[in-house]
């Protein structure tokens, strides 16, 4: 979701439903060391609340550091830290998803961050592990139990699976089982509000989180509000409905970068939101090559409002969806589960937005 859950993203989702919404990755180290990108990807909106931050890092001592400064400075309310990035250039220096098989360093690097945030909750997000060798969900969730997170939340799927395939549900109920004094989250092929209340009642979870499901569907929300109230959900908007939230994501993407920048984000965002609506792609085109909010919101206007979603394209997949492939970690990576020795600097990358 980087590049995705930034601040007007966020104020646009919370409009149309009740939820937690969180930002964009940032690095500890990258907020420690002051790096300008890390504190612009930080920033909230200003009637944003709670005020949540996604967090990853593989350093206690940084880690510690770094949520302190968020909590003081930034007046953050809630720290998620972020143990399921897949992704190479974090997993081969034994970060992300990976950092869970070291269960000590594990342990000890959330116990920095709930320690340092004082009374503001940390919570923790896992993946199943990094293959099917090698699974940490279920040490990973006890020990974040242990030494003090308000929740633990896992993507049924490894390291490995990426975002391919299907997500395994059994694994969140295998959390939940293991873990019993905090809330246990699940999270993977949430698509439809539906899908979140099949899950809960599969796997006995505690809540849901959502990913790529809100990809160009910010009304899923307020399905999700509705299926929980026990009232009718899942609605297919027509196109009419669907510009009319472009716009407003626009303007607000504008207002938030600047008209250049934000029409430019805006770009990656089309795709999403009229995938499955039969509007041709010379209509799609024009909008991508918008050059302001000006042409960006009059291409909108010359699409018929009527059309709507075929059936067999409501729920579809959404976002990138690569994988299998082969996890990199480093050297001797498996040899101590328990070495609580920190991974080194280029582990702990200063790089923020994933």
């Amino acid at each position: 979701m980087a590049g995705v859950t930034n601040a007007p993203f966020r104020d646009l989702c919370r409009s149309h439903g009740a939820g937690l919404y969180v930002s964009e990755m940032i690095s500890a180290r990258g907020m420690v060391e002051g790096h300008e990108k890390t504190f612009r990807l930080a920033r909230f909106g200003p009637t944003e609340s709670p005020r949540s931050i996604q967090l990853y890092g593989t350093d206690p001592a940084v880690m510690g550091s770094a949520v302190r400064r968020l909590v003081n400075e930034l007046d953050a309310e809630h720290v998620d830290l972020n143990f399921g990035c897949p992704v190479r250039k974090v997993t081969r220096h034994g970060g992300g998803a990976a950092l869970p098989w070291r269960r000590r360093l594990f342990g000890d690097v959330v116990a920095a961050a709930v320690q340092a945030a004082g009374e503001v909750p940390v919570t923790v997000k896992l993946r199943i592990g990094l293959d099917d060798d090698h699974t940490t969900h279920l040490d990973a969730g006890v020990i974040a139990e242990q030494v003090g997170a308000a929740a633990v939340a896992l993507h049924a799927r490894t390291a490995e699976q990426a975002y391919s395939g299907r997500a395994q549900w059994s694994a969140i109920a295998e959390l939940k089982s293991a873990v019993s004094t905090i809330p246990v989250l699940g999270n993977g092929d949430i698509w439809l509000a539906r899908d979140a209340i099949r899950m809960m009642s599969e796997t006995g979870c505690d809540g849901v989180v959502v990913g790529r499901g809100c990809l160009g569907r910010p009304w899923l929300f307020a399905d999700l509000a509705a299926a929980f109230e026990g009232r009718s959900a899942d609605t297919a908007p027509n196109l009419g409905a669907v510009v009319t939230v472009m716009a407003d994501h626009a303007r607000r993407l504008c207002d938030w970068h600047g008209e250049v920048t934000g029409i430019r984000d805006m770009r990656k965002h089309v795709g999403w939101y009229l995938q499955g609506y039969p509007v041709g792609p010379a209509a799609r085109r024009r909008l991508v090559e918008a050059h302001d909010l000006e042409a960006f919101v009059a291409c909108l206007s010359e699409m018929d409002p009527s059309i709507t979603l075929p059936p067999e394209a409501v729920g579809l997949p959404r976002g990138h969806q690569h994988g299998p492939r082969p996890v990199t970690v480093p050297r001797d990576f498996w040899v101590d589960r328990d070495d609580p020795t920190p991974l080194g600097a280029a582990a702990d990358l200063a790089a923020s937005g994933g």
